[in-house]
């Protein structure tokens, strides 16, 4: 088992700043490729971003590439996601999430989750 707990959500306004952390506990951190969903009311959760579990490969969705970077500090057990530029489509619950299938984009390569955070972009 691997328990996720998202942190750093908040409002902000358009074009600021935002770092969201994710802390693990449980199984071996560097194990698990980790990554960002986002879930906007009335509408699907989809990916953010994603990163290998040494930190060397990352992915992210277009929508937010230039924008947001995934980090990772395995020696603290937590995963990061710093977002700037932020618009008011932004605006989700962030959710962080852990597997060991790869980069993936989907829910469903994902094995555990955190209870998300919510970020509101106010314009």
């Amino acid at each position: 088992q691997v328990q996720l707990v998202e942190s750093g959500g908040g409002l902000v306004q358009a074009g600021g700043s935002l770092r969201l952390s994710c802390a693990a506990s449980g199984r071996t951190f560097s194990n698990y490729y980790m990554g960002w969903f986002r879930q906007a009311p009335g509408k699907e959760r989809e990916f953010v971003a994603a990163l290998s579990g040494g930190g060397g490969r990352t992915r992210y969705a277009d929508s937010v590439k230039g924008r947001f970077t995934i980090s990772r500090d395995n020696a603290k057990n937590t995963v990061y996601l710093q977002m700037n530029s932020l618009r008011s489509e932004d605006t989700a619950v962030y959710y962080c999430a852990a597997g060991q299938l790869g980069l993936g984009t989907k829910s469903w390569e994902y094995d555990y989750w955190g209870q998300g955070t919510q970020v509101t972009v106010s314009s």
